[in-house]
C-alpha cells in the first residue's frame, strides 16, 4: 500500500468514527428511554412486577435475533445499510409501544420492545465498525470513542422522561410513553446520517485494503487465529453484560418500590419517575462517559487487565446492591460501579476480540457475540424478575456475582501469547 494510500485511510477512518460517534448520541436517546420506561410500561401494563423483566429481556432478544443476520448483512453489503437496517427495525419498535400503551396490550409491547431491541443491534455494530479501519495501536481508543459517545444520547434519554410526558400529555399520547417521541425524531435523523454520511464504507474499504495487499503479495504478517481467547472474549462481554442488564433492569422497580415507602405508599408518578430517571442517568453515564479511558488504557496495559479491571467494579456494584439497597444513595453507588465496570469489561474484550480474531473470521464472531451476549441477558433479565420478586435487591446482587466470578476464573485462557 502507497504512503498516500495510507493517508487516504487515515483519514476515511477519522471521518468514520466521528459519524458513528454522532449516531451513537442519537441512537443512544431511544436506547435511554427504553430502559427508563420498559419495565414500568411492562409492570403497569401486565400489573405483575414479576414480568417487569420481560421488558429487558425483549430488548436483548430483539437485539440476539438480529445480531448475527445483521453482521452477515454487513460482511455483505457493508455498515452503511446494516446500520440503516436497525435504525428501521427501531423506527416500527417505537411506533408499536406506542401505539400497545394506547391500547394496554402486554404482548404488544414487548413485540415493539423486541423491534427495538432489533434496532439496538446495529447501535452495538457501530463500535466494531470503529475498528475496521483502526490501526492495532488505536483500535481500543478508536472503538471506546464511539462508545462514550453514547453517553450524550443515554444520558438524556433518562432525564427526558419528565419533558417527555410533558410534550406526550400535551399532543394526546399515552401515559408514560411521551419520551418515545424524542425516540422517535433521533432513529430518523440516525437513519438519515448513514445513508448520506457513512462513506466510503468502512468494512467494505477494509476489505478491498486486505484484497489489494493480498494480490500485491505485501510483506505484512498474517494476523494469527486464536479461538480459545476469542471464545474467553466473548465470554467476559457476555457474563459483564448479563450483570449489567440484569440488575439493571430489576432497579426501576425496586426504587419505585422505595418511593412508595418512603411516601407511606402514595408516591406520585412524577416522584417515581424523578427517582428512576437520575438513577439510570447515572448509570448511563458510568457505561459510557469513561469509556475512552478504558480503552486507552486496553491498548497500553493490556486487553486481559482491563477486563479484570471491569470485574473488581462489577463486584464492588454488586456489594451496595447487597449490603446498602435501602437508601437511594447506595443504589446510585451500584448503578454507577455497575456501568463503570461493564464498559471496562466490554471495550477490553470488544477490542481483545477483534485482534484474536482473523480478518476473514471477524465479522461473523462479532456477530456471534453480540447475539450471545444479547441472549444470555435476557435470559438474565427474566430470571431476575423471578429474583427480585422472591429474594429482593440484595438476592439479585448474590446471584449476579457468580458470574463476575466464573469471568475471573476463567481468565488465563484470555491471554494473548506471542508465537
Amino acid at each position: 500500500m502507497t504512503t498516500s494510500a495510507a493517508v487516504d485511510q487515515a483519514a476515511v477512518q477519522r471521518r468514520t468514527v466521528v459519524v458513528l460517534s454522532i449516531g451513537q448520541i442519537l441512537g443512544g436517546i431511544a436506547f435511554g428511554a427504553t430502559v427508563s420506561l420498559g419495565a414500568l410500561l411492562a409492570a403497569d401494563i401486565s400489573g405483575d412486577d414479576a414480568l417487569s423483566g420481560l421488558a429487558t429481556a425483549a430488548v436483548t432478544l430483539g437485539a440476539a435475533m438480529c445480531a448475527i443476520p445483521l453482521a452477515r448483512l454487513a460482511s455483505r453489503v457493508g455498515r452503511r445499510r446494516a446500520l440503516t437496517l436497525g435504525n428501521l427495525f427501531a423506527l416500527v419498535g417505537i411506533a408499536v409501544v406506542i401505539l400497545a400503551a394506547a391500547l394496554r396490550l402486554f404482548p404488544m409491547l414487548l413485540v415493539g420492545i423486541v423491534m427495538i431491541g432489533a434496532g439496538n443491534a446495529g447501535n452495538l455494530q457501530s463500535r466494531f465498525a470503529a475498528t475496521d479501519l483502526a490501526s492495532p495501536k488505536h483500535r481500543g481508543r478508536d472503538l471506546s470513542v464511539v462508545v462514550w459517545a453514547t453517553t450524550i444520547g443515554g444520558v438524556s434519554g433518562p432525564l427526558l422522561l419528565g419533558p417527555g410526558e410533558i410534550v406526550g400529555q400535551a399532543i394526546g399520547m399515552p401515559p408514560q410513553t411521551g419520551s418515545y417521541l424524542f425516540s422517535l425524531v433521533a432513529q430518523l435523523a440516525a437513519f438519515t446520517l448513514y445513508i448520506v454520511a457513512l462513506r466510503p464504507d468502512p468494512l467494505l474499504l477494509a476489505q478491498r485494503v486486505a484484497r489489494d495487499a493480498a494480490a500485491t503479495q505485501a510483506s505484512t504478517p498474517a494476523v494469527r487465529d486464536r479461538p480459545a481467547v476469542a471464545r474467553y472474549a466473548i465470554l467476559a462481554i457476555a457474563g459483564s453484560h448479563v450483570v449489567m442488564a440484569s440488575v439493571m433492569a430489576m432497579t426501576p422497580v425496586h426504587l419505585s418500590h422505595m418511593a412508595h415507602s418512603a411516601h407511606a405508599g402514595h408516591a406520585s408518578s412524577a416522584d417515581v419517575s424523578s427517582l428512576v430517571g437520575v438513577t439510570i442517568a447515572l448509570h448511563v453515564a458510568g457505561m459510557y462517559g469513561l469509556s475512552p479511558i478504558f480503552g486507552i488504557l486496553a491498548d497500553r496495559w493490556g486487553r486481559l487487565q482491563v477486563v479484570l479491571l471491569g470485574q473488581a467494579m462489577l463486584a464492588g456494584a454488586l456489594g451496595f446492591a447487597v449490603f446498602a439497597n435501602d437508601s437511594a444513595g447506595g443504589v446510585m453507588t451500584a448503578l454507577i460501579l455497575l456501568g463503570l465496570g461493564w464498559s471496562a469489561a466490554t471495550v477490553a474484550g470488544a477490542a481483545l476480540l477483534t485482534e484474536a480474531s482473523a480478518p476473514e473470521l471477524r465479522t461473523r464472531r462479532q456477530g456471534r457475540s453480540d447475539s450471545l451476549m444479547s441472549l444470555c441477558a435476557a435470559a438474565g433479565a427474566v430470571l431476575a424478575g423471578v429474583v427480585l420478586a422472591n429474594f429482593q435487591y440484595a438476592g439479585l446482587g448474590v446471584a449476579a456475582s457468580v458470574i463476575v466470578l466464573a469471568i475471573v476464573v476463567t481468565a488465563p485462557a484470555g491471554r494473548m501469547r506471542v508465537a
